[in-house]
């Protein structure tokens, strides 16, 4: 069996495999790319067997065919977090709770920074939307930077490359040269949540959805320990 998925659950569906395998299961090989290279690879007609990605991305896929609709099974929720280097004088908090108070606060953050990193993914194409609707694009526009294919906003803080840096909480913990300030707060919130399904090209749907349903039932116990929430 073959699996794509997008980075930010890599960390989780490698421990589900390894648990899927060790209960008799096939065996699967999973790819993790960024979600926009996935989506398109699945898209142009790349042969896999399972697809994981933000839901959003899947149902789209859904639409075009290449992915069986009736599998899609939500998996786990995303936060997306703010983290700034590890010798930053800011405080960090626990992971999971929120970095500021409120909405203000991460404006003030976003206006303090020099340089502001950001995924490829759908919480940056969220926090861009965001960063517009307050009116502050024209402001800080010229201090974003995304982060280039394959290269996690964790590796442009830890290189020096931004000071404040926006990515999905699991993405950023346990990450070197990464110190997380907490998710971003309620008012301003940006979640993701990452499904599952079997690919209509499938070499055999009966024994992906099999894994798939393991993966589902496997899930809970692990989600914390990779910065998630159950779906």
């Amino acid at each position: 069996m073959r699996a794509i998925s997008s980075m930010a659950t890599r960390h989780l569906l490698g421990e589900l495999i390894e648990a899927a395998t060790a209960a008799g299961l096939p065996e699967v090989t999973l790819e993790s790319v960024g979600g926009v290279e996935a989506a398109a690879r699945v898209s142009a007609g790349e042969r896999v067997d399972l697809v994981f990605l933000a839901s959003d991305a899947l149902q789209r896929l859904a639409v075009e065919g290449h992915v069986d609709e009736a599998s899609l099974t939500p998996l786990v929720r995303s936060q997306v977090a703010i983290a700034v280097p590890s010798h930053s004088d800011a405080m960090a908090v626990t992971p999971g709770m929120p970095a500021f108070g409120d909405a203000d606060g991460v404006k003030g953050a976003l206006r303090a920074a020099t340089r502001v990193g950001y995924s490829t993914g759908p919480s940056g194409i969220a926090l861009l939307e965001m960063i517009e609707g307050w009116g502050m694009t024209a402001e800080i526009g010229e201090r974003l930077v995304q982060a280039r294919p394959g290269v996690p906003v964790a590796g442009l803080l830890a290189d020096g490359e931004v000071d404040l840096g926006f990515q999905q909480l699991s993405e950023l913990a346990g990450q070197p040269g990464v110190r997380i300030l907490g998710v971003l707060p309620a008012d301003c919130a940006i979640d993701t949540v990452f499904s599952g399904a079997v690919a209509t090209e499938a070499s055999d749907a009966a024994e992906a959805r099999s894994i798939l349903n393991f993966f589902v039932s496997a899930t809970a116990p692990l989600v914390a320990g990779h910065g998630f929430d159950t779906a």
